[in-house]
């Protein structure tokens, strides 16, 4: 018995031993691993070429920000005009007319003035008449159809009563009646004459047009800019005449030289007529120590003048002027050939802000060796810009350098589903507003100590890089972002997501596969989008910890693995 109870206490002894020995262990490991520092690897190349072309690589690069930066006024926030368009034509033109009086023929001249020759059109465009067809005296009534190959006929059987065809002047009777000499056509109950088809006169007659001049008055404004100008200077000669070189800034354009900007012959398009198009271009810079805000003018043939007769060429369209004769009321049917010019308004207006600015610096520093990174507190009214090659911490702790929030544009908001729109208030029951309660909060068990919310979980990333996902949405303690409405509606709602992709790409098939993985994305980019404002900041913005989560338990991957935080650079 003493031998088994010397044996135990041997083994007692060792084991205590062994159990001491690890303790150490694992302590100087612990100290040891909270010791050590994490640094990149240099590799050092001595080699002239290497090294000329790597400076003459960030020279260029440098060189070349600059360039873009002043050139391309990177610094500005730039915004699209917003424009209203009035012309009016001047000009008299003469049309000579031949008509038989007393069995002789005797020619007249007409006038034809601007309520003559222009028509006017909706929207920024206006239309003058180069040419024209008449047909004067017709009045409601039983006549014969004009020859085709449908109204031809030989007998009654051949018309068929109440029949009108796509390109019938009236509707049949369904009697064959003679139309001239022997030829027969089936009667129609329309407006008569008939209207016969014709060639457009040539050469056109009002060709003396090339001469009209027109006056182009366009006031644009940039409503964020608070902003507001025009094309007309106060200082202008009334008697200017457009011209590229010498008189660019005039808004009266003669018909003639607008064709000859665009190398076409205004006698040979104001036979059939055409489309032209009037650009007026604003790059306008708002800033005042360079401010610059004058249009510049150019044009462009529209229509397709290659177009073969039987494919519609030039442009034309009827109206008709009414009168009364004798009590019966009459009309005279115009076929108008001529040209339509639209005005084509765009451009922008710049002005400094200091975010732009900010931005574009931020994005072209990862090429001299700096990555930056956003992110956003909910407790917090700033975004904080944190430099990753100089993280050594969690972003939780990151200080950064703190970016003015970019103000929320809320016109896009008219876009969003019917879903989203608050719901009318129910009588009697006074309105409320949920709030982000602030102090401590219930914490799950494998909650990391870095989180402020009690909804986030630890990093599924290799050790090295865990640091750029540990990150709460809160800085201080308080309620999970998650938790607030906006974020169930914005941004883990299945139909608002769907509709935010079809939006961007009508024909995207939603099956059964894929649909968690691009609802997932897209809900990602929804939260940089809401919580980061500028589009160039949401490229660079990390996601907390509690809303990835959350976003991945309502659209799980299959596989249950998450690539987690890929860097772009």
């Amino acid at each position: 018995m003493s031998s088994v109870r010397a044996s135990q206490a041997l083994l007692r002894g060792t084991s205590s031993s062994w159990c001491f020995e690890d303790s150490l262990t694992m302590a100087y490991s612990r100290f040891h691993l909270s010791c050590q520092h994490t640094s990149a690897k240099v590799v050092l190349i001595e080699n002239l070429w290497i090294g000329t072309l790597k400076k003459l690589f960030i020279v260029g690069t440098l060189l070349y920000i600059c360039f873009a930066l002043v050139n391309d006024k990177r610094y500005q926030w730039k915004e699209p005009v917003v424009s209203s368009v009035h012309a009016k034509v001047k000009g008299v033109g003469e049309v000579k007319k031949e008509i038989m009086e007393n069995g002789l023929k005797k020619v007249v001249w007409n006038v034809f003035d601007t309520a003559d020759y222009t028509v006017p059109l909706q929207g920024n465009s206006f239309f003058v008449m180069t040419n024209f067809l008449k047909i004067e005296g017709q009045e409601q009534g039983l006549c014969p159809e004009y020859p085709t190959r449908g109204t031809l006929c030989s007998s009654d059987r051949g018309c068929k009563k109440g029949w009108m065809g796509p390109k019938s002047k009236g509707i049949q009777t369904g009697r064959c009646i003679e139309y001239k000499g022997k030829q027969k056509t089936c009667e129609v109950s329309a407006w008569c004459p008939v209207e016969a088809v014709e060639k457009a006169p040539e050469p056109a007659l009002l060709g003396s047009a090339e001469n009209f001049t027109v006056l182009i008055k366009n006031n644009i404004d940039f409503p964020r800019h608070n902003y507001t100008t025009r094309n007309i200077l106060p200082d202008i000669n009334v008697t200017c005449t457009f011209h590229k070189t010498q008189n660019p800034q005039c808004p009266i354009f003669r018909l003639g030289d607008i064709f000859q900007e665009t190398g076409d012959n205004f006698s040979d398009v104001a036979i059939q007529g055409g489309i032209m198009g009037i650009e007026i271009y604003w790059d306008c810079n708002l800033d005042s120590w360079f401010h610059h805000c004058r249009p510049k003018y150019s044009f462009r043939r529209l229509d397709d003048k290659t177009a073969k007769e039987s494919l519609y060429p030039g442009y034309n369209f009827r109206y008709a002027k009414y009168y009364k004769e004798n009590n019966t009321e009459k009309r005279t049917l115009i076929k108008a050939f001529g040209i339509r010019f639209d005005i084509l308004v765009f451009g922008t207006g710049g002005k400094f802000d200091i975010i732009q600015l900010i931005v574009y610096i931020g994005s072209n520093l990862s090429y001299f060796g700096l990555t930056l990174k956003y992110v956003s507190f909910v407790d917090e009214p700033h975004i904080r810009m944190v430099n990753q090659r100089l993280l050594g911490r969690s972003l939780q702790d990151a200080e950064g350098e703190e970016v003015p929030r970019p103000p929320m544009d809320f016109t896009d908001l008219s876009r969003l589903p019917l879903s989203l729109h608050e719901p009318p208030p129910i009588p009697g029951q006074p309105e409320t507003i949920q709030l982000l309660s602030e102090g401590a909060t219930p914490r799950s068990s494998d909650c990391p100590n870095w989180c402020q919310c009690g909804k986030c979980l630890p990093s599924q990333l290799p050790e090295r890089q865990r640091c750029l996902e540990e990150l709460c949405c809160r800085k201080k303690l308080g309620a999970c972002i998650t938790t607030s409405e906006p974020f169930k509606k914005l941004i883990l709602s299945r139909h608002v997501l769907q509709f935010l992709l079809h939006y961007q790409e009508p024909l995207l098939v939603l099956d059964a596969d894929s649909t968690n993985s691009q609802l997932r994305h897209c809900a990602y980019r929804c939260y940089t989008t809401w919580r980061f404002g500028s589009q160039d900041l949401a490229d660079f913005a990390i996601l907390p910890s509690c809303c990835r989560w959350r976003i991945r338990r309502e659209f799980p991957k299959r596989e249950g693995q998450y690539s987690g935080f890929k860097s772009p650079y």
